[in-house]
């Protein structure tokens, strides 16, 4: 039987690579039944509102979602939509995989994996203006905010995938040099989590910026990396880096109830429409959907397929080629035979 799936196509370069997405994962036999929706600027263009009601009801009776990029304003407008998702649907777990698949790179085999707390921090938005001297927003103020429930259920998360998937060590990383109260008590709380798994999980905690750097100067010393928001968000984006970009980087949000699968990069207004957009990072994205899914075997097969095509001379232009999303697609398409 086929497993329904929201799909919500997204702004900018959504709905081409998204689109092209679906074309591989369907050649690749995948079971899933689409139901198409809305969200983000394309919905707002249409006269709804950015997260409309008719989404949310799909997403909350299929419970698995797939989505392209959705483009957030700076400065101005609706806040984000994908954080609006997060906080909707307590979808407490990021997972961001970074695993080398283009030979030839600085760094070949790399395989990590950041987990990145998604509902606290800075990013749940309590901030506000200060008013001095006539002047209403002399200062700003941001709280972040998290709670010893929030950092047991992340934490515990890491560990138990990590054990799942066969991983070896898990890396807490933090803030709690500076910041004694919040990253004190997301520290504390992940070394209890960790006692659990002695002899099972390698564990360690390291401070952000020294992650930071030790990520560029041997990312290998890394396996699981689990963090807050704000500093898993930074870290990932610096992880997909080492593997040939954003383009090859998928991102699964999971809480009790949902999931939603997502690539991690943006919107890309200004490509948009040129039929260039790399679709890896969706089509990674959908594998591991099918692998959550329970349809691990044709995760398997869309994953060597894509593999195989970017080592071939077939590859978008983020990767050094020429080839069109649609080709780029086809190509994988063809591996699949």
């Amino acid at each position: 039987m086929s497993t329904p799936v929201t799909l919500i196509p997204g702004d900018g370069i959504g709905p081409e690579i998204v689109a092209n997405a679906v074309r591989v994962l369907e050649a690749a036999g995948a079971r899933l039944d689409w139901d198409h929706q809305m969200a983000g600027m394309a919905a707002v263009e249409k006269g709804l509102g950015p997260l409309p009601d008719e989404t949310v009801e799909s997403i909350l009776h299929n419970r698995l979602a797939l989505k392209g990029p959705l483009t957030t304003p700076v400065g101005r407008g609706f806040r984000s939509i994908n954080v609006a998702l997060r906080k909707m649907f307590d979808l407490y777990a990021n997972v961001r995989p970074a695993r080398a698949l283009i030979p030839g790179g600085r760094y070949p085999d790399v395989d990590l994996v950041v987990i990145r707390e998604n509902t606290e921090g800075l990013y749940v938005g309590v901030e506000h203006f200060i008013g001095m001297e006539e002047d209403p927003q002399a200062a700003a103020e941001s709280v972040m905010i998290v709670t010893r429930f929030g950092a047991k259920r992340i934490a515990r998360f890491a560990f138990e995938y990590a054990i799942s998937h066969g991983r070896r060590k898990v890396t807490l990383v933090h803030k709690a040099n500076i910041l004694k109260c919040t990253q004190g008590l997301f520290l504390e709380v992940g070394k209890q989590i960790a006692r659990d798994y002695e002899g099972r999980v390698e564990f360690e905690d390291r401070i952000v910026d020294n992650t930071a750097m030790q990520l560029v100067v041997n990312p290998y010393q890394f396996d699981v990396i689990v963090t807050e928001n704000m500093f898993g968000d930074i870290l990932s984006d610096e992880a997909s880096g080492l593997i040939g970009g954003l383009g090859l980087a998928p991102g699964a949000n999971i809480g009790k109830d949902v999931a939603i699968f997502e690539a991690v990069h943006g919107s890309a207004p200004d490509i948009a429409g040129q039929g260039i957009a790399n679709p890896s990072a969706v089509i990674l994205a959908g594998c591991m959907l099918l692998e959550h899914a329970g349809q691990e075997q044709v995760a398997e097969r869309t994953r060597a397929a894509l593999v195989a095509a970017l080592r071939s001379d077939s590859r978008t232009r983020d990767l050094g080629g020429a080839a069109s999303t649609r080709d780029f697609a086809g190509r994988i398409i063809k591996e699949l035979d």
